[in-house]
């Protein structure tokens, strides 16, 4: 896509969603320390129905204000790819949704609203799946608020508990061009990095980026873009991404996307394949 055609789209998208918000504002949720919303499953299927492998699958989806939480838990439960996933991050959603999706996979789940969106008078947030053990979860508050809305979001951040050893995940909903500046999208990209500064061990950041430029950013700090060569995620534009750090190459096709979501969101879900290192391997991993 030129850059023509990419600055047209976004124009045209820009104005159709403010003629849908008008001038309604979000209601943020600006507090540091929530809300957060956790809930453990009785049985975590997978440490019961699969052998402990080296590699881990990463999956991402935004569900478009989770308007169609049941049919977007079928969708992720059908798929061998996504029901098998060892990390679902979910964007759009309210806690309801998110603990449906849960509920359908069989997974904990922690999950982070930012705010309630004026165009769904519903709670906006991002949620971690996974049906390995969960600690360490935090809210991270991005900075800056969309131009119009006034939304500003906040990302969820968590310890997964793997089958070889434990990972910290970055769930992200990062704003989109027309909210925020280029420059004001790397700030939430860079807010994530710096959250994740002290954590010594092996790192995933994955969600809805708005974009390409916020992956760049985080690519820069060291980590893999797993994501770098699936396209049109959402219509024409690459929204959705997995990055990582201290994972190596999984020896398979990085990336991929999931077709059949039309009707459940404008989004694809968007998986990814990680490894862990051998103990004698030190560091990242897949390089560009």
């Amino acid at each position: 896509m030129t850059a023509r055609t990419d600055r047209v789209v976004l124009i045209a998208v820009s104005l159709a969603t403010l003629a849908a918000a008008g001038c309604a504002t979000a209601r943020n949720y600006d507090h540091p320390l929530g809300p957060v919303i956790e809930h453990r499953v009785e049985v975590a299927p997978l440490e019961r129905t699969r052998a402990v492998t080296p590699d881990l699958r990463v999956v991402t989806f935004n569900v478009k204000f989770a308007e169609h939480v049941e049919e977007a838990a079928a969708l992720l439960a059908g798929n061998a790819l996504t029901s098998h996933a060892d990390v679902l991050v979910l964007q759009e959603m309210d806690a309801p949704g998110a603990d449906r999706v849960a509920r359908a996979l069989l997974m904990n789940h922690v999950y982070v609203p930012s705010a309630v969106h004026p165009s769904s008078d519903r709670d906006f947030g991002v949620a971690i799946l996974s049906p390995w053990p969960i600690s360490g979860v935090r809210k991270v508050v991005l900075p800056h608020q969309h131009r119009f809305r006034k939304l500003r979001r906040a990302a969820v951040a968590a310890t997964i508990h793997g089958p070889l050893g434990e990972f910290r995940v970055y769930g992200l909903h990062l704003e989109n061009p027309w909210g925020l500046s280029p420059g004001n999208r790397r700030d939430q990209a860079r807010a994530a990095l710096a959250d994740a500064v002290d954590w010594p061990g092996p790192i995933v950041m994955a969600g809805d980026l708005n974009g390409r430029a916020p992956a760049e950013e985080i690519e820069k700090a060291g980590f893999s873009w797993l994501t770098r060569d699936v396209h049109n995620t959402i219509g024409p534009l690459d929204a959705d991404h997995v990055l990582a750090r201290g994972f190596c190459d999984a020896g398979t096709v990085p990336a991929g996307k999931i077709d059949g979501a039309r009707g459940v969101s404008d989004h694809v879900p968007v998986w990814s394949a990680l490894r862990y290192c051998e103990p004698s391997t030190p560091g990242p991993q897949r390089s560009r």
